[in-house]
C-alpha cells in the first residue's frame, strides 16, 4: 500500500480537547478550548497549552499567568465546541452554557464544576513559536470528581466518558484494548 506525501503539518491525532478556565485581572472569568495541551513532565509536574496571540484569552493568560485545565466529556461535547468557537469578548460562557463555576484551591482561575478532573496551573514561561505561543506551567494542584472513585479509590475517567478531537471532529474514546505493560505480562494480561 503507497502512502501519500503531504506538506510539513501537525497530524499528531486525536487529541485531548480540554476547556481551559482563567480570571482576568478584574475577576471576570473565561473559558477557551484548546487541543493543543499537553503533558510536558512527570517531576515537577508540568503541562503546556498553545494559544494564538489574536486569541482574547492570550492577553488573560499572559497578564495573570494562571489557568484551569478542565478534561472535557460527551455530557461536555456542545460546551467544548462553544467555548472554542465564541470569544469572551462577546460572551459570558460559563453564564451562556449554564456552566458552574468553582473556586479553585491555589489559583484565581475558576474550575469548572461539570468537568471530571480540573487542573490547576500557574505559568512558568511563554515561548512564541510562529503562529501560537506555548505556555508552560507547573500543575499546582488537581481535583478529581469523587463519583468516579470506587471503593479501593481508584479513579475511572472512563466513566465520565471522555472526548478526544480529531481534524474538526469530536470523538469519545471507546474501548479499552491493553493496559500498561500488558504486551510483557505472561498471558498477555
Amino acid at each position: 500500500m503507497a502512502k501519500e506525501i503531504w506538506k510539513p503539518g501537525n497530524m499528531l491525532y486525536p487529541l485531548p480537547a480540554v476547556m481551559v478556565s482563567m480570571a482576568d485581572a478584574d475577576g471576570r472569568y473565561n473559558i477557551i478550548t484548546i487541543a493543543w495541551a499537553g503533558t510536558v513532565c512527570t517531576n515537577p509536574p508540568m503541562v503546556s497549552i498553545s494559544v494564538r496571540p489574536e486569541r482574547h484569552s492570550f492577553r488573560i493568560l499572559r497578564e495573570t499567568g494562571e489557568f484551569v485545565i478542565n478534561l472535557t466529556t460527551k455530557k461536555l461535547a456542545f460546551a467544548t465546541d462553544y467555548c472554542g468557537v465564541k470569544s469572551g469578548r462577546d460572551v459570558d460562557k460559563f453564564k451562556e452554557l449554564g456552566l458552574t463555576a468553582l473556586p479553585a484551591g491555589s489559583v484565581r482561575a475558576p474550575m469548572i464544576g461539570e468537568s471530571p478532573v480540573n487542573i490547576e496551573c500557574r505559568v512558568r514561561r511563554i515561548t512564541p513559536l510562529g503562529s501560537h505561543h506555548m505556555f508552560l506551567a507547573d500543575v499546582v494542584a488537581v481535583h478529581a470528581d469523587g463519583k468516579y472513585m470506587d471503593e479501593k479509590h481508584k479513579f475511572h475517567l472512563e466513566q465520565a466518558d471522555p472526548i478526544v478531537y480529531s481534524h474538526g471532529v469530536y470523538y469519545t474514546c471507546g474501548e479499552a484494548v491493553g493496559t500498561f505493560g500488558y504486551s510483557v505480562r505472561k498471558n498477555g494480561k
